[in-house]
């Protein structure tokens, strides 16, 4: 199985020096929208800055409405500009802002925890304080690092208590999939490389059925041995094509391959939209829960010539800022994402076509896979 039409671009622009990569990149993204090359770079792009740090994604991605926590967690994670511009006032205002926030709303939050997470949930408030008093010791004393770690476990601990938060599965899957195992719920599985390991997060919340496909794969050793089958700088490191003719997961009850639909979940809806594109629908300008925003986004291979025969072959992203820029990169809305690399980048930068998976093991999360419906 294949990505589709743009990705042979890959070798091309990459053989560009770097420099000129970016300029080509604008013109087709201006091409392939259809915008006149008149049109200045920053009017084809998404407005706002788009989310590209794995863990941010995930935060975002959890099913809850929590808007003082949410807002916490947004006002922390836009320190980013400030700090590269080493703006410490700012800064520190900021981080003062979202001391009141928290001090202010508290007893909110905490009456919004489920009363079985209550005793975690408020110890975790209770160290959210400590970390955010910690946070503007960093910020007034202009310490770089100590502001990046320091906002690192005040983030963490945001996500802990937003995961507290997420109550019953948020919607029905279709009955026409009940057949099909599915993760209720995020899974992470540790992948070990021939060049080292990574570490994933699958999120069943947003798409359970790629989620629960990968999950069970993983759980039967389907990918221990396997070699990735593609690797485009800055495009894609594919794997899970199975040793022999098959191109696919044989199910050993049905004696056929199994196939997993295309799901992409878009913001505001109530269910993911199955084995329809984006273009299909007409929301040519939609970003997905999941999107392949950042290096080691995974995505579910299909054919050129069908939605609906993934079975088991996947791709890391290999996001490029400057030929696959977040919210603009033409693998949203075409293929469906379902977590994300959260360590290990380095080892996902150095795999290739000579490299594969040793092995891959759930290490949290696997009493979320039920087998199908």
């Amino acid at each position: 199985m294949d990505l589709k039409g743009w990705l042979p671009l890959g070798p091309t622009l990459q053989a560009l020096p770097r420099a000129l990569r970016a300029v080509v990149a604008t013109a087709l993204v201006l091409l392939i929208t259809g915008l006149p090359l008149g049109v200045p770079a920053w009017a084809a792009l998404p407005p706002g800055n788009a989310v590209t740090d794995p863990a941010a994604i995930l935060r975002d991605a959890l099913p809850i409405q929590q808007g003082d926590l949410q807002e916490l967690q947004h006002r922390l994670e836009s320190t980013s500009d400030d700090l590269r511009a080493k703006r410490w006032s700012a800064l520190a205002g900021t981080v003062r802002r979202s001391q009141t926030l928290l001090n202010t709303r508290s007893a909110a939050i905490r009456a919004s925890l489920p009363a079985g997470q209550a005793t975690e949930g408020n110890q975790l408030l209770d160290q959210l304080e400590g970390q955010l008093q910690t946070l503007a010791a960093s910020s007034e004393a202009a310490d770089r690092d100590g502001f990046l770690a320091d906002r690192r476990a005040a983030l963490t601990t945001i996500g802990q208590l937003e995961a507290l938060l997420v109550g019953a599965f948020p919607f029905a899957i279709p009955a026409e999939f009940d057949a099909l195992p599915r993760l209720l719920g995020r899974a992470t599985v540790a992948i070990d490389t021939t060049k080292g390991p990574l570490i994933a997060v699958v999120d069943g919340y947003n798409a359970p059925l790629t989620a629960g496909a990968f999950v069970d794969l993983v759980q039967r050793g389907f990918y221990d041995g396997l070699p990735f089958t593609r690797a485009e700088d800055f495009y894609v490191l594919q794997t899970g094509d199975p040793k022999g003719a098959e191109t696919g997961y044989i199910d050993p009850k049905t004696k056929a391959e199994r196939h997993v639909p295309l799901e992409i979940r878009v913001p505001g809806e109530a269910a993911p939209f199955y084995n329809q594109t984006f273009e299909d629908l007409g929301l040519f300008k939609a970003t997905p829960v999941l999107p392949f925003a950042t290096l080691g986004t995974l995505g579910w291979a299909h054919s050129d010539e069908a939605l609906d025969d993934g079975s088991s072959q996947f791709f890391f992203f290999l996001y490029e800022a400057e030929l696959t820029p977040a919210g603009l990169n033409l693998v949203d809305g075409r293929y469906g994402a379902f977590g994300y690399v959260v360590d290990g980048f380095e080892v996902l930068e150095e795999l290739g076509v000579n490299d594969g998976i040793v092995t891959a093991r759930v290490i949290e999360g696997a009493d979320n896979l039920q087998p199908h419906a």
